[in-house]
This record gives C-alpha cells, structure tokens and sequence, in this order.
C-alpha cells in the first residue's frame, strides 16, 4: 500500500479527516514534543492503516502500521490529561483529535485516547500536517473496540 499523501489542516473539517487516518495510532510520550519558544507541537505515531486493511488483496498483509508525523504549528500552551511528559514509556492510543474555536481564528486541538487520556493544544490558529515516514511494518490484528453492554 502506498504511504498516506501529506495531508494540511487549516480547520476543524480538514483536521477530522487527519484525525481519520490517525484513529487507533499509537503514541509513546516520548515520542511527543512541545517547543514553545518556536511555538511547534510534533509527535510521531505508529498509524494503523485502515484504507490498506479494507483493500486487502490476496497475498498482500491484512494489516499494516506506518511511522507517521503529525506537526501543530502556532501552538502557545499544551497541556495533558490522565499522563504527564515525564511518563516517557507510556504507550497511549489515539481515538479521536478534534478542533473548538474560542476566539476566532484562535481555539484549542484535543487529542482523545483511550484510557481517559487527553492532550489540548492550545493554539493562536489551526495549522496542522501529517505525512508517513516511510517504515511500515506488518500489524499483529486490526484494533478492535469493544463497548461495555453491547450484544
């Protein structure tokens, strides 16, 4: 399968289709950086591909990951929820990322992961890019998620 096309996000629908490609990554801590004097946020996750794994074909693997680089410019404050920078080993996995104006064009990004885990980056505009990096390798199963009380 061919690596993701870079992809730029400049508002909330541009952003849900970066976050769409990005469901179910998985991010170790110290794969994330935040550099306030140049005002950048950057993380490199391990992307599930959902377009190959749908495309399967015979022979090929069903299943695949990709090092991918996500990129947030114009960030001025970053915070977390449920983990902090310092739990460097700590594997969390992406479900959601989000965007919420407050004072236009100004607003905060949310990432959502599971384990009631959060990041908001709090941002002077939407500026966001994300390309793979070129390592992909065989995934063990596709994610799976399982809701408490469904049949």
């Amino acid at each position: 399968m061919p690596d993701l096309p870079r992809l730029i996000a400049f508002d909330a629908e541009d952003l849900a289709v970066i976050s769409t490609n990005l469901q179910d990554a998985l991010i170790r801590v110290s794969d994330m950086a935040y550099l306030p004097a140049s005002k950048q946020f950057a993380m490199v996750a391990s992307r599930f591909d959902w377009v190959g794994a749908t495309l399967k074909k015979a022979g090929s693997p069903c299943c695949e990951r990709a090092r991918t680089g996500l990129h947030f410019g114009r960030v001025l404050k970053v915070s977390c929820l449920g983990f902090q920078q310092k739990n460097q080993d700590l594997i969390v996995n992406l479900l959601d990322i989000g965007f919420k104006q407050t004072e236009p064009p100004a607003g905060y990004v949310e990432f959502v992961f599971s384990g009631g885990r959060a990041l908001r980056l709090y941002v002077e505009c939407l500026e966001a890019e994300i390309r793979d990096l070129g390592m992909r390798w065989k995934a063990r199963s596709a994610p799976n998620h399982y809701i408490d009380g469904a049949s």
